[in-house]
């Protein structure tokens, strides 16, 4: 009876039983690619020759972004990353794909088997992917996954060409939460300990939809996530529609997992659209992004960068940065700042338990007077919610009462905090000094000043351990602030125009008493 089912998941996943062997036979071989092996050699040769201005040198290449399109489409993108890979001594390559046409929960890993390419067979690293079976329920073997995935199969001709040594292990996300991602993540930094010779491909294609100039738009957008190393922020992007249809789950575990283990950097290779391909910028026109980044460790870099912030996460990563240890005066002092987080715990338990806001009294000269706050919830280290509000529009007190109490049930990207995580919830206040505006960017102190830029009706903040945890360059912060956070042109902040104020923060948690 075992004999003939695995005879049928054989014929079910297009497998040729060949004694202990499974060939895992391709389904789009002269679809999306030539399934002549000259023709599809000489292509791929012609996409990995064209220049790309990324240097190698002294850089370890943890990851590539790539397209999955049929090659006429995204081949000359995605041979821009793989011409990094050539010979390069990788001898694993996990490839991570989304599910295109079987609907399933979680993770599915390929556990054995060797797929057949034109150009040559790919062994799957079983030992490897054994280290990521069984363990986690969301983290399996699911067979269907595997059948007509073209996510995955347009890769293989490039990774046989590219790396003709390397094993390969393929994975399917289906419908998956962020922590299955970050599982996921978890389970591949521990397969990967002591190697440097694995490799992650996250095949990702972008926009899809009838507007090639709004394809660029939310293009540039999911593009700035992952120039910034922030996986969760592409995580909600995607999860909340306002990237649309991008096929991004590979490029967010790929984003964590380079988050796990620190001091990695990211590079926008080439971006291409199906418009642009084809010369078809008719209004209407079904259009597809295709991108191509790398994530990579600068052998250069002498001091890890640490773990890329969330945008709206005040405090730095190795603690919390006070105004006395930055040789400035402090705005409150140790037991005003004591009083503010002990406000912020009784608010948020209060409302989690009646729905509504609790009454406060205070006298304190400082905490009553007017001054913006963010307020910023983490549970085991990680970023569990984080709310504030930069104008000063009543007193501190109030402010951080108010603002606790969304981070816990208001931060759209987190669901609501429970009562019972609630002694899991490590709380963080940043109390900031008034606005001030300035008429260049030259007066901005990187480290010391956060920035509120706005144009029109667009606006966007960032803290300032923002520009000490993530290492950026004055303009990269400015940048990434006008695009990231503020819907606006990469160059707005040098645009007369646009309004720039800057604010320092005074920063501390529950940590620290």
């Amino acid at each position: 009876m075992r004999s003939v089912f695995f005879a049928l998941i054989c014929i079910f996943l297009n497998f040729t039983c060949a004694g202990a062997q499974d060939i895992i036979l391709p389904d789009f071989s002269g679809g999306f690619y030539p399934e002549d092996p000259a023709e599809l050699s000489d292509m791929i040769e012609g996409f990995l020759n064209e220049p790309v201005s990324f240097e190698t040198q002294g850089k370890d290449i943890l990851t590539v972004i790539v397209p999955h399109a049929g090659y006429g489409y995204s081949g000359k993108t995605a041979g821009s990353a793989y011409s990094l890979l050539r010979d390069k001594p990788y001898k694993t390559v996990v490839v991570i794909g989304p599910t295109h046409y079987f609907n399933f929960d979680g993770i599915s890993v390929l556990s054995k088997g060797t797929f057949r390419t034109p150009l040559g067979d790919l062994e799957v690293d079983e030992e490897f992917a054994g280290k990521l079976l069984d363990k986690d329920k969301e983290i399996y073997f699911e067979p269907a996954a595997f059948r007509k995935e073209h996510s995955i199969e347009v890769q293989l001709p490039f990774i046989k060409k590219c790396l003709p040594q390397a094993k390969i292990v393929l994975v399917i996300l289906g419908d998956t939460v962020l922590s299955t991602l970050e599982k996921l993540s978890e389970l591949l930094e521990s397969a990967m300990e002591g190697r440097q010779d694995v490799l992650i491909i996250a095949s990702s294609d972008m926009y899809h939809g009838y507007d090639w100039e709004e394809a660029k738009r939310y293009d540039d957008l999911a593009l700035s996530y992952i120039k910034n190393m922030d996986a969760k922020g592409l995580y909600y992007g995607i999860r909340e529609k306002r990237l649309l249809f991008f096929d991004g789950f590979p490029a967010v575990a790929a984003l964590l997992l380079a988050e796990r283990l620190g001091s990695f950097k990211s590079e926008v290779l080439s971006y291409t659209n199906s418009a642009a391909v084809t010369g078809n910028f008719t209004k209407g026109e079904w259009t597809v992004g295709y991108s191509a980044c790398v994530i990579y460790k600068n052998g250069s870099i002498e001091q890890a960068q640490g773990k890329p912030p969330d945008v709206l996460r005040p405090g730095p990563s190795d603690g919390p940065v006070s105004a006395e240890s930055k040789g400035e005066s402090a705005m409150l002092d140790k037991n005003q700042r004591k009083k503010l987080l002990e406000i912020a715990r009784s608010s948020i338990e209060g409302f989690l338990k009646t729905k509504k806001k609790i009454n406060i009294t205070e006298t304190d000269a400082v905490l009553t007077k007017d001054m913006g706050a963010f307020v910023t919830l983490e549970e085991h280290g990680e970023l569990r919610g984080c709310i504030g509000n930069i104008i000063a529009r009543q007193p501190l007190y109030l402010t951080v009462r108010d603002m606790a109490v969304e981070a816990a049930v208001g931060d759209p990207r987190f669901p609501e905090v429970s009562l019972q995580e609630l002694e899991n919830i490590e709380i963080e206040i940043s109390v900031l000094s008034p606005l001030e505006r300035v008429d260049s960017a030259d007066k901005i102190e990187m480290g010391k000043h956060g920035v509120l830029i706005k144009n029109g009706p667009n606006s966007g903040v960032f803290l300032p351990q923002v520009a000490t945890e993530t290492g950026w360059t004055k303009e990269e912060f400015l940048t990434s602030l006008c695009t990231h956070k503020a819907g606006l042109p990469a160059d707005a902040w040098k645009d007369k125009t646009t309004e720039i104020y800057v604010f320092s923060a005074e920063v501390f948690s529950e940590n620290n008493y």
